[in-house]
């Protein structure tokens, strides 16, 4: 019996077929990184570039107020932040697992009761620098958004500020530094990939034979770990060197920040 393609032929300027699931499946894991960039840029602005400026956590209260309609509302933030952290992570996931099957039906791996293992173990496709990055970060991200936005919300239905922050550092410096560190450097790294990556700007995509194309591989791995260094230390230098040192809250914005940050399970009493 002849056998069925498993795409049409028509591609577009990546070589992948329009009509394949392969295609849709890409495009929902780029474009969704676009609109969470977006967020990124801004919170990166809200936590690091503005207290750097000012130079007091107080004083930068203010403009996270002004951008925190645009991915902190009810209807903006799971247009902004909720769905496309979904649809990037999901996508990602589903691709890994068509390709897998592909490779499966390329190369005749049966499914049978008795191929379980090498079912689960054979034809995985290789798992690239910037997807070990991203299932790393994926962990910390959600950390990050329960501790600093479900649980405040849990218990007294709003968002926190600054000085919630300033008062975990404060108040659980190990914890903190380790969290936010791992976070701040896992997600610059991964972002910074993963928009060279859109740009065709990895090394693995560079074009050229022999030694001129290593060299143009070794020049961009340089180029790409340079800009996700200096974006880890911008962020971290606000973070760090002026939220992490704004202190403990006083009086009973302390307490209510202490009673939250006893629901959280790391930090307990």
């Amino acid at each position: 019996d002849e056998k069925r393609p498993l795409s049409r032929s028509t591609t577009n300027a990546l070589g992948i077929s329009h009509s394949s699931t392969i295609y849709y499946l890409t495009a929902i894991q780029k474009y969704s990184s676009y609109v969470f960039s977006a967020f990124g840029a801004m919170h990166i602005v809200n936590t690091s570039i503005m207290p750097l400026i000012t130079q007091s956590v107080p004083a930068s209260e203010k403009y996270m107020l002004l951008t925190r309609p645009y991915y902190g509302s009810p209807l903006a933030e799971p247009l902004v932040v909720i769905i496309p952290i979904y649809a990037h992570v999901l996508s990602g996931m589903a691709l890994r697992i068509y390709r897998r099957n592909l490779n499966a039906r390329r190369f005749g791996e049966s499914y049978s009761a008795e191929n379980q293992k090498s079912f689960w173990v054979k034809f995985w496709p290789h798992l690239s620098a910037v997807s070990k990055l991203g299932y790393q970060f994926v962990p910390l991200l959600a950390g990050h958004m329960v501790i600093n936005r479900l649980i405040p919300r849990i218990y007294n239905g709003s968002s926190i500020d600054l000085g919630y922050v300033s008062h975990a550092f404060a108040k659980h410096p190990a914890v903190s530094f380790a969290g936010f560190a791992a976070l701040i450097g896992i997600g610059s790294f991964h972002m910074t990939w993963g928009w060279a990556k859109w740009l065709k700007y990895t090394p693995v995509q560079a074009t050229g034979t022999g030694a001129e194309r290593e060299l143009r591989k070794k020049r961009r791995r340089y180029i790409i770990n340079g800009i996700a260094a200096a974006v880890t230390s911008l962020w971290m230098a606000g973070s760090f060197g002026v939220v992490a040192k704004g202190g403990a809250a006083p009086g009973w914005i302390g307490k209510q920040y202490d009673e939250i940050y006893r629901m959280i399970p790391m930090v307990g009493k």
